[in-house]
Order: C-alpha cells, then structure tokens, then sequence
C-alpha cells in the first residue's frame, strides 16, 4: 500500500454538478458504467427495461440553443467572491449577504457551500419585453464577459445589451439566459423547498414550460394572478394590463405552507366574550343540510323551557349526547335576551387560525407597483431611482406562506433590494432570523435616469443603498419602541462580496505549447497568488469551495508566531502564511482539526518539511490536509 507523502491539493473549482449526478447514478446504478468510466446506454436500457425511451417522437420542448444549457451548467466557475467590508454593515456578526456579480457564475459558486440550504427563493427576472436588460447571450465565456462589462479587463465594449424582438432568437435568447439559472438554483433549494417567479404575458408560457422540465410538472403548485395596478391605463395593444404572475414550484411533496394570518374583517365577528375564560365567539347555526335521524331531538330553552326541534328534512348538527354536554360547557346562545332559539357559539381559539393562500392577489391586501414607488421614494426620501420595485409586502406574503422564522432566503435578481426588505421586516414583526442572500448585476445606470442623477453608478449600488435605509429605519424604530439592548440582539447587517477572478492564478492551457510561454507558466505556478488581493480575499475563496458558508463562524488565532484561522469552532484550520516552521505545523496539528489547508508557497520548496507535515498531521487524526 503506497503511503502518501505530499498533501492533497485542493480543487479550485465549483461544484460538477454533472460529476455529482454521475456519482449519484454510479451508486444506483453502477452495472451501467464501462471501465473508463463512461455510462453504457445499451446497459441502461437493459437494466431499466421499457422505461429508456429511444424515440425521437416524444412530448417535450426544444429550442435553439438549449444543448448549450448544459453545456453552460456542466462548466465549472473559476472566479471568487470578494469581501467588501466597507460596503457592508456589521460585516462579522451578520447572516446575511449581498452578491453584486453575474448570477450564473455565482449561483455556481453557492453550490458547494449552500447546496440544498435554502427554504424559499424569489426572483423577478427580465420579463423580455424587448427594452429590459438581458443576459450575454455566450455562456460559455460568462466571467470573462462578465469581467470585461465590469471594466475589469480590457476590451473593445460591453457584451450585455437588450433583447429586442427584432432578433431572430428573441425567445430562444431569454430561455437559453432562464433554464442554467433555474436548474442550478433548485440544486440550492432543501427539498421542502419553493421557488416564486414573477413574470408577465410575454413569456409566463415559456417559463412554465421550462419549470416542469427543472422542478418537474408535478411540483407546479400555482400560478398566482398579482394585481399591480389600480386603474387602467392606455396600452398600446386595446387591453390595460392590470397584472403580472407569480409561477410557483415546489422542490418535492415534502413543501408545506403556511396559512396566511387572518385578516381583521374575518375576526370582525367575533365580538362576544362572556368573561369565562373562553374567548371572543360568534353565534353559528347549528343546523346541517345532511340529514342524521341521531340528530333529530328537542333541545329545550332552560330560560324559558321552550322545546326546539330542527325543521323537517334537516337535523341538528351535533348527537342529543354532544348537545347536553355542550350545553353544560355554555356552547349554545339563546339570544341577547335568553329566550330565542339555540345557535352555537363559534370560539375564535377553536377555528383555523389562518387562510388558506389563494391564486387571486388583490392590491388592497398586497400592495401595487404605485405603493412600491412610493416605499422606496419614501426610504430615499426622494424620488425612487429604481423603475420597477415591487412593494415589500408582495414579498412578505410569500414569505408568510413559505418560510419558518430561522430559514435562507434566496433572490438572484435583487434588483432594488425588495426581498432583504422584506426579510427584515418580517423578522421585525414576528422576531424571526431568517436570513437572506441577495445577487444583483453591477448593471450601469442609464446616464439620464434619476439614479444616475442621484449618484449611483450600478443598480447593484441601489440594491445595497435600499437595504442600508431599511436596517436605518428599523435601528431607529427598536430603540425608541425597546431599547438599545433588544435592538442589538437582531441580525440588522449584510456582507457585501463581489464576483472577481479566482485569487489563484489559473495554468492557462489555451497558451501555445512553446518553451517562452511554459517558462511564464511555471513562474505563475510557483507565486501563483493574484497581485492585489488580501488573505482575507483568499481566506473566504477557500471557505467557498471547501463548502463552508460566507457567514461561517471565524476565528483569527496566533499559533507559533502565525496567524492561523479557525473555522466552524475549529472543524478547519486555514494557514496562508509564507514561510511555515515546524512548530507551526506541530501547533496546528496539536488542535486536531477535521481539515487543514495551507498555501504550497509556505513550504518554499521545503519537501522535507511539506512530508514530515503530512506525517505529523495524519498522527494527529487530521482527515483531509491540502495545500493550494
């Protein structure tokens, strides 16, 4: 057995997701795998019979270019998320985060470290009206398209524009921008999981139909009907469109939802409280349409002795046992004055303490894009600098029916922040933690739009600016309503990363294979570090990828004169210091973490001391040891 005697270097890539299924498969079904690794269709077919369908006539959907989704979902991201503290607010106690960076690349990077976390993801996406800002349409270059929009590298202009319906791929261009996205955002979802999508007429068809591929046709649970204005207005086409849709997809049967709160006209009735310790009630009938001959007996007045029988054809709605024993229990009215006929009294603690949600969501109970601007306006104490919000309690409602007080909210298309506003609130009302991650392109503002006016540059400045006021407003509102203490006790903070290129640099394999280039390489393998970046930069590039999340518990310690960092209460230890001792790596050992990464560079070229680590670290029970 051959003894390992240099560390495990670490992989600088996202999650494969097309490797995981494999693996997934090759568990289930490993008799369908050839030597090289490679899945035998022929197998398949053999081993699950009549159920592989090899016929090109079958019920489905196609378009031009959805061969290059997968292809675009199967490639793994090499870039980073970056810490920007001093865009934040209460950066290392908080749990929530705010991602300004192209959301495929980094729903890619969330894989490894949220796969599976998150209870509820909302999102409103281009609705491709033909004016509205879309996605590259070259998926396979997204980062360095990504980096060049950003003016992080050169290039001749920007790659990201509108869809406009004059092109021939008008529909196609926005599916193929969809269907990687979705796919990659239900890998994030826990299997009680849901996801909201709103949407208008223009491609509500489209989207359905790539959500019963990605979620699966037996998990569509609504397609919900907002309306968003309250008057008509002048459209082009002869009809006010007074509405948009929320498509909504469970991950599994496991999803349950809430009930919605009650509403006060619902309560309304129950305005009768006899001082017993009961309750408000309202009288009920206690006749039923359904006929029962148990049900058919006298239940007399004790105020006047009058004897009542239900009217012919019809019968009480309890048996003469339950009727005595409710009429013992102060159950039945007999009217304001006792001498009427018996009802029952309907307890407001004993019915259903909430509303089944329904597909119909009116503007007078969840707001409309009008009260939208108007929040936002009022949070910018100005005119809003963002089109198209939508109003926090459209997403609260959502929250309500979907969520428990300590789960992950996901929205990838932040746009001005209305799903953190949400969250905040609601965790406000009803003291709940809920979290929320928010991705939102560094989209320029248009130069005469108000926000430009205004001095923000990106939407994704409106996204993180909208969040600061909120958390502003509700600091304000717990000290004057509980006091500094319980204020402090809320999670009213973000952490800001932005998408940049991997702190490591890359061997680049597309160079030409000649002696001047291979020189160059060899010199960026040795000092591969990215110029510029900071080991707090590194340090969360590596919690990423090891699947740790950007709001795991860290620890600075000094060991032997270094700085090592402790993860998750020390589960990991991180040391991206240059020049490693022995006695660093003893007192790093002595803690006995599950995980230990280092950088390659620390050893400098000390392979006596990089073997006598490995050693030293697999006598301590340290699991997994890398370098990077």
């Amino acid at each position: 057995m051959k003894t390992q005697s240099q560390p495990e270097k670490m992989d600088g890539a996202s999650l494969d997701v097309a490797g995981e299924r494999r693996e997934e498969l090759k568990k289930l079904l490993p008799e369908v795998f050839t030597e090289g690794g490679k899945i035998d269709f022929e197998r398949l077919r053999l081993t699950l019979g009549d159920e592989v369908d090899g016929g090109k006539e079958r019920y489905g959907m196609n378009w031009s270019g959805k061969a290059d989704c997968f292809r675009t979902i199967q490639q793994t991201s090499m870039a980073t998320l970056v810490p920007a503290q001093e865009e934040s607010v209460n950066f290392d106690a908080t749990g929530n985060l705010i991602i300004e960076g192209d959301n495929l690349e980094v729903l890619k990077l969330l894989q490894k470290a949220y796969f599976g976390k998150v209870k509820m993801i909302y999102i409103d996406p281009p609705y491709n009206t033909g004016n509205d800002f879309i996605y590259p349409d070259n998926y396979s270059e997204s980062l360095d398209t990504y980096l060049r929009y950003t003016g992080q590298v050169d290039d001749e202009g920007r790659k990201f524009s509108t869809n406009t319906e004059a092109d021939g791929r008008f529909h196609s261009k926005w599916m193929n921008m969809m269907y990687p996205r979705l796919f990659l955002a239900r890998n994030l979802l826990r299997d009680d999981g849901v996801i909201f999508i709103s949407i208008d007429d223009a491609e509500v068809d489209n989207l359905r139909k790539i959500c019963n591929e990605v979620f699966w046709e037996e998990n569509f649970l609504a397609c919900i009907v907002w309306q968003k204005k309250y008057a008509a207005t002048n459209d082009s086409k002869g009809f006010s469109t007074t509405h948009d849709y929320i498509v909504v997809y469970q991950k599994s049967e496991s999803f349950k939802r809430n009930l919605l709160p009650r509403t006060e006209e619902q309560n309304a009735p129950y305005k009768n409280d006899d001082g017993d310790g009961k309750g408000l009630w309202r009288s009920d009938n206690l006749l039923v349409k359904s006929f029962s001959s148990s049900g058919v007996y006298p239940i007399i007045n004790p105020n006047t002795k009058e004897q009542f029988y239900p009217p012919e054809g019809s019968c009480w709605r309890a048996s003469q046992d339950t009727m005595e024993k409710w009429l013992k229990e102060n159950r039945i009215y007999f009217g304001k004055d006792g001498k009427g006929a018996p009802q029952l009294k309907r307890y407001l603690n004993e019915v259903q303490q909430g509303r089944v949600p329904i597909t119909w969501w009116a503007f007078e109970e969840v707001g409309h894009n009008d009260a939208a601007n108007k929040e936002v306006s009022a949070l910018f104490e100005s005119k809003t600098p963002f089109d198209t919000p939508k109003p926090s309690s459209l997403i609260k409602q959502m929250l309500f029916i979907a969520t428990d007080k300590s789960d992950i909210v996901l929205d990838f298309f932040a746009g001005s922040g209305t799903a953190a506003h949400s969250v905040l609130q609601l965790n406000q009302d009803d003291g709940g933690t809920r979290k929320f991650i928010l991705v939102q392109l560094p989209e320029p503002c248009a130069a005469d739009s108000d926000a430009a006016k205004a001095g923000y540059k990106t939407i994704a400045d409106i996204t993180k600016e909208r969040v600061r006021r909120v958390i502003k407003k509700l600091q304000t509102e717990n000290q004057d309503q509980l006091g500094l203490e319980t204020s402090a006790d809320r999670d009213l903070g973000f952490k800001v990363f932005k998408l940049q290129s991997s702190n490591f640099t890359a061997w680049n394999r597309q160079q030409p294979p000649d002696e001047a280039t291979l020189v160059q390489e060899l010199k960026l393998h040795v000092d591969h570090l990215t110029p510029g970046r900071s080991q707090e930069d590194v340090l969360y590039e590596l919690l990423l990828k090891s699947g740790f999340p950007l709001t795991v518990k860290i620890e600075k310690l000094r060991l032997a004169d270094r700085d090592v960092y402790a993860i998750a209460d020390g589960s990991l230890l991180i040391c991206l210091e240059q020049n490693l001792t022995p006695e660093v790596i003893k007192a790093i050992a002595d803690r006995q973490p599950s995980r230990m990464v280092c950088l390659d560079a620390g050893f400098a070229n000390n392979d006596q001391l990089k073997t006598n680590a490995v050693q030293i670290m697999k006598s301590k029970g340290v699991v997994k040891f890398q370098t990077v």
